[in-house]
């Protein structure tokens, strides 16, 4: 029997619809006042309910809202470790991973962003390997499982065999200049994980700029400009491939945030989950446009989580128009999809075009 510890961070990803982008510091307050509510409980339960080894497994559970909660009704054998207030901090991670350290566990489970894993890192560096499930907003560190249903799959590899294991990329993100629109990123160390393949996402690949690429953007831009239709909404995702259309319409865009333009003109900045269906219930006509993350080819689930499933649900597969420099797509196995909700996922997977230039399309599969 394997012992698997298992930490949560409550209050992981709650700032991605209400467009906070992270919940470091004090954040987590304002984004509750603004109506975000935990993701983590269903990312967790989404984890669990997928382990096929139950019967070969010890959780070391953190308590109460960091683990215990989410294990209590079901089949697992369980101990619980440590002790929390209400408010749960960075020092409780790193506090409760180092016991279950001393504990002796094989595998720690951790559900959360980069800031959950520079903590774990921070508390264990590369003792014993880890799992990371998906529950932040950004999630650019390559440590993540593609989602929680990967996370499981590792799991169940980890336990039924013996598995290499390798290093992989935790990245410090500074959430204020996030904020400020300025993505700015430093290597802040790295933990082990298991090695199995296509399971783990790979780290966020910086944009590249050189005369090629820029040129690349212009021609994109241009096709999705000379393309647009009248009396349509177009909301627009972060990035800088995205910000060459505004860029050419000499609007002004959020580089990190999700924007909105109709007949050519800016009608919404940097816009939250509920400024998004006040547009939806005001226009009748809507696309997204949107560009995957390089090296992982996340469309939906990283860095844009203001794209809820219900807005998704709501604009429809057929509205969304995904972009991205000719480089950028063919480096790419696959597109994915993390959006937190099973049913969304099935609606927006399969085969999809993709804008790589003017006048130029290739088709790709997105996968959940």
């Amino acid at each position: 029997m394997k012992k698997i510890g298992l930490i949560a961070n409550p209050i992981a990803g709650m700032g991605g619809s209400v467009g906070l982008k992270g919940t470091d510091g004090d954040i987590c307050k304002k984004a509750i006042e603004m109506g975000a509510i935990p993701i983590t409980p269903k990312r967790v339960e989404n984890f669990l309910i997928n382990i096929k080894n139950q019967e070969n497994i010890l959780l070391i559970v953190a308590p109460g809202k960091m683990g215990e909660d989410y294990v209590k009704d079901k089949d697992f054998k369980f101990e619980g470790m440590g002790e929390i207030d209400e408010n749960t901090t960075a020092e409780d991670t790193k506090r409760i991973a180092g016991l279950m350290v001393k504990k002796g566990i094989d595998l720690l489970v951790f559900c959360g962003g980069d800031g959950t894993a520079r903590d774990i890192f921070d508390a264990i560096e590369l003792n014993i390997p880890v799992v990371a499930i998906p529950s932040g907003v950004k999630m650019f560190s390559s440590v993540f499982a593609l989602n929680p249903k990967a996370a499981a799959q590792i799991v169940d590899k980890f336990i039924e065999e013996t598995t290499d294991t390798l290093e992989k990329e935790v990245l410090d993100i500074d959430e204020e200049a996030f904020r400020d629109n300025r993505l700015v990123s430093k290597l802040y160390g790295y933990l082990v994980v298991p090695k199995i393949q296509n399971l783990i996402q790979n780290a966020k690949d910086n944009s590249k700029v050189g005369r090629s690429i820029e040129e690349n953007k212009f021609e994109i831009a241009q096709q999705i400009i000379e393309t647009m239709e009248e009396e349509t909404l177009y909301l627009l995702g972060p990035g800088t491939t995205v910000k060459s259309i505004t860029d050419q319409l000499n609007l002004d865009k959020s580089l990190l945030g999700v924007d909105a333009i109709y007949n050519k003109s800016l009608v919404g900045e940097d816009l939250n989950e509920s400024g998004i269906v006040e547009l939806l219930d005001k226009y009748q006509n809507v696309k997204i446009i949107v560009s995957p993350i390089g090296g992982q080819g996340f469309v939906f689930g990283r860095g844009n989580k203001q794209f809820t499933p219900k807005i998704l649900r709501r604009v429809g597969k057929n509205n969304i128009i995904i972009i991205g420099t000719d480089d950028k797509i063919k480096s790419l196995k696959c597109l994915r999809i993390d959006t937190g909700d099973d049913e969304t996922d099935k609606m927006l997977e399969g085969l999809t075009k993709v804008i790589i230039g003017y006048k130029e399309e290739l088709i790709c599969k997105i996968e959940c």
